[in-house]
């Protein structure tokens, strides 16, 4: 067996099964598959690294606008930033289920949330098919909101607490935005295409004709 294979969950096989049926109706009716999985190796330290230059613009604004005043630094506020980014976690993978949601036919039926437990990394996938721009809005929206809106409201209100948690969330953002840099990369000569997430690999598929 290939040792970078996983054991597939309960669920992950059920997402499975259906995509395997998805794809047998959409060749059916004559789109071909594109396979578009990034490495989860290379997506660990890619990730965070392609964030850098925007965490760097942040401090910069930050800085120029308020300063830093480290003096608030204590262990309340090292605990309130904890429970902020365990809470900011599970709102990040809501912010991809809730935009993808409303452009789903079933809506919030096709979403599927979970945690990796091997590296504890929980996530959120949609099952249906999405047209290109629906399903970069959904991939994203939480780094946008949670990144840049927080980032903004910190310099807006000088919370040293609001900077540390939008620079944490842009840093988690960085698998979100190697996606989207492959969304937005990706050339096609097709005229049709829909776009959703791998049942069980990191990525998404593009079927077209």
């Amino acid at each position: 067996m290939d040792k970078d294979k996983r054991k597939l969950t309960e669920k992950e096989l059920k997402r499975k099964d259906y995509f395997e049926k998805l794809t047998s109706e959409m060749q059916q009716k004559g789109y071909q598959i594109k396979n578009m999985i990034i490495n989860v190796r290379q997506a660990n330290y890619l990730g965070p690294l392609s964030m850098l230059p925007f965490m760097a613009l942040t401090f910069w604004v930050y800085y120029n606008v308020n300063g830093f005043d480290l003096e608030g630094i204590s262990l309340g506020f090292a605990v309130a930033a904890f429970l902020s980014i365990l809470f900011l976690t599970i709102l990040h993978e809501l912010i991809h289920g809730i935009t993808w949601g409303i452009f789903e036919k079933n809506h919030f039926h096709s979403i599927d949330f979970g945690i990796i437990w091997s590296s504890f990394s929980p996530y959120c996938t949609c099952s249906e098919p999405l047209k290109k721009w629906q399903y970069l809005l959904g991939v994203m929206m939480p780094t946008l909101v949670l990144g840049g809106g927080v980032a903004v409201a910190a310099v807006m209100a000088n919370q040293l607490l609001l900077f540390f948690l939008a620079e944490f969330m842009i840093l988690s953002g960085g698998g979100d935005f190697l996606i989207t840099l492959k969304i937005l990369l990706y050339r096609t000569d097709k005229k049709e295409s829909v776009y959703c997430d791998h049942p069980y690999e990191y990525g998404f598929v593009v079927f077209e004709k």
